[in-house]
């Protein structure tokens, strides 16, 4: 069993809020409890790199989800500057290839020899976004096959390119980690504590749930943030991550 401290770091909590005041009022809710936090794209759209070095500044570890998808060498750059911004953890799309993955190590490992201070952040790549069904993946993105083979898929090309995990949902986890290893990171978002609404979620299950799949991180948005009592709610969440 897990002490609440290691299962909270186990949690990523998503600031999807549109300004900084707001998400800083979450903050103040949960202060104290261990856990990531993560910063989309519309908080950093809306709030930049400075709303990064307050996180990191509170004792947060922050996890960047900005999805980066471009030409290698622009994924290069990017990585570069989110590792020197001291992003803990951010993710690329595995749909842009193996060399463009590299890509992203390449600048995290450039942005370190530049400054020895900084620490390597943790390299994820998106398999299928948890939204995806059947139906998307086969009709509208153009995949054949089942939504699993394609996040399987993903996950040994993200590992040939030297990264250290995903993001699928915690369906996918047992299949990744059989073709990928134990040590090879899942992040899970779709989490939906018992009893919550799916909302544009296709692929979801508990915090429990998820845990027992095996997974390494959770990550936890609107269950949290739009509760009447956001720090009661992480720790039911936390609890039953136990």
């Amino acid at each position: 069993m897990r002490s609440f401290e290691q299962a909270a770091g186990r949690l990523i909590v998503a600031l999807d809020f549109p300004d900084a005041e707001r998400a800083r009022k979450l903050l103040q809710a949960l202060v104290g409890i261990p856990c990531y936090m993560k910063v989309g794209l519309q908080l950093f759209y809306a709030a930049g790199p400075d709303l990064i070095r307050e996180l990191k500044q509170a004792g947060y570890s922050v996890f960047l989800d900005v999805k980066m998808h471009d030409i290698p060498n622009t994924v290069k750059g990017g990585a570069n500057s989110v590792t020197k911004l001291g992003a803990d953890m951010f993710n690329v799309h595995a749909a842009g290839g193996v060399n463009m993955m590299k890509a992203a190590r390449e600048g995290a490992l450039a942005a370190l020899e530049s400054d020895t201070s900084l620490a390597m952040p943790r390299i994820i790549a998106v398999t299928q976004l948890t939204s995806t069904n059947q139906d998307m993946l086969n009709r509208e993105i153009g995949i054949p096959g089942t939504v699993e083979a394609s996040v399987v898929h993903y996950a040994a090309l993200a590992r040939e390119a030297g990264l250290d995990g995903v993001v699928a949902s915690p369906l996918e986890v047992p299949a990744v980690k059989e073709r990928c290893g134990q040590a090879f990171l899942t992040v899970t978002p779709g989490i939906r504590p018992a009893g919550s609404k799916a909302d544009d979620q296709s692929r979801t299950l508990t915090p429990g749930e998820a845990m027992s799949q095996g997974t390494d991180y959770i990550v936890v948005g609107r269950p949290i943030i739009a509760a009447a009592n956001p720090r009661e709610a992480a720790e039911k969440i936390i609890e039953e991550m136990m």
